[in-house]
Formats: C-alpha cells, structure tokens, sequence
C-alpha cells in the first residue's frame, strides 16, 4: 500500500467520542471490535485498558509514531484555524470550542502514542485499509468506520464504497459508518444508492441518530447488518 503521510490529516477520536458516533452500549463494547481508518484515535487504548477486545486498521500504520506526531504538529494550527474561520459551519455541543478541540486532539493524540508501539506489538494496529482485508469471514462482531466512507466521497467512488462495506460485512456480521456527510457539509451522494444495494441484498440496513455533532446535520450513523432469521 502507497501512503503518503504529507496528505494526511491525523485527527484522532476518543473512546468517549467513538461511544457517542456510534451509539455504543457497554454490551457493544464487550463484542470483537474491528476500527476502521482509525487512525491516531484513542478509542483502542482506552477501550483496551477497560478490557474491550478491539483490532485497529489505518495505513498510517506503516508509520512511526513519530512520524505521526510530526505530521500532526505540521497541519493542527492550520487546520484549527481553517474551523475558527468557518464558524457557521461547526457545532460547539460536544467540544465547546476550537480551542477545547485542539485540546482534545493533542490529548487523544497522546494517549494513542503511549500505547502504539506495545499495540502494534500485540497486533491491535495493523497497517491495513479497504476496500480488502487480511481477516477471515466473520471474525468480529462490529465494525466500525470513522471518517472514511461518505466523508471522502469525492475521493472515493460508489464502487468504492460498495466493494468496502461488504468487506467490512466479511470480516464482521455488523457495520456501522459515521458520519454520512461529505467534506463539504452535505449529505454523500452515495448514500442512498448504497441503502438500496444492501437492503436488495437481504441487509437491514437503518440511519440511527447518535449524540454527537460537530459538523451540522453530522450526527446520523448508518448501520448495516445481517437480517436476523427466525426457525420454522
């Protein structure tokens, strides 16, 4: 896999904000749980540390943790200054301000370098990416995919997407995407064609409201799953 890490924003999330992005329930954090384009989140350290049994994938992976830390230090004043100077176009609920989100990026991004190197030991973050998986059928029970699918549309074809979520189906007999709404603030194009493929498929396949919301209109998940059937 080619990366370059100089066209990579690494922005990570935190267990709390991947509770709230995805609607987990404790019950949820007890299942095998696959994170997809995790990046520089905190939600495997944290998790692991609370006993969850979770499996991160990113390219970013390749790289070292110092490597990362230097990417991050190179674009977070710009980025931040980009949001303060959009401000119509965030939502101050969760984090309260630009500045409180700095903060929670650089505190996330620090608690995924103190456990990168003994979780990239222990095989937690492996350098994988979509739309194909190193994993057998069904290995987890939940995947989750933060900030990849729908947000990158104009980078990523419907194919893309397509050929992607029934990976994700392979290796996990659950999916869920957060958010569905592109880089500029609007509903994927993507999306509907994409609820309709696998509702034919035989999925159920729903858009739930979570309670997180940084992005206007950002706080709906898509959740795809195998239809449950009853015995005769």
């Amino acid at each position: 896999m080619v990366m370059k890490l100089e066209e990579v924003v690494p922005f990570g999330r935190s267990l709390d904000e991947y509770i709230k992005m995805f609607n987990l329930s404790p019950s949820d954090l007890r299942k095998r749980i696959l994170g997809v384009g995790d990046g520089p989140a905190s939600f495997n350290a944290e998790g692991t540390a609370r006993g969850a049994k979770i499996t991160s994938i990113d390219p970013i992976y390749q790289f070292s943790g110092v490597e990362i830390k230097q990417r991050f230090d190179a674009v977070v004043d710009n980025i931040i200054d980009q949001i303060i100077a959009t401000p119509k176009n965030w939502v101050w609920s969760y984090h309260q301000s630009p500045q409180a989100l700095k903060a929670s990026r650089i505190k996330t991004l620090e608690i995924f370098l103190q456990d990168y190197e003994q979780g990239f030991q222990e095989g937690r973050y492996l350098a994988q990416e979509l739309p194909q998986l190193d994993f057998t059928d069904q290995t987890y029970d939940l995947a989750l995919c933060s900030h990849f699918l729908f947000l990158y549309s104009e980078h990523c074809d419907r194919d893309f997407h397509s050929a992607s979520i029934k990976e994700m189906l392979r290796v996990s007999r659950e999916v869920r995407i957060f958010p569905l709404l592109t880089l500029m603030q609007e509903t994927s194009p993507y999306l509907d064609g994409i609820m309709a493929e696998f509702i034919n498929l035989g999925y159920s396949v729903t858009i739930e409201e979570v309670p997180y919301e940084l992005q206007p209109g950002g706080n709906k998940m898509l959740v795809i799953k195998m239809k449950k059937t009853t015995g005769v």
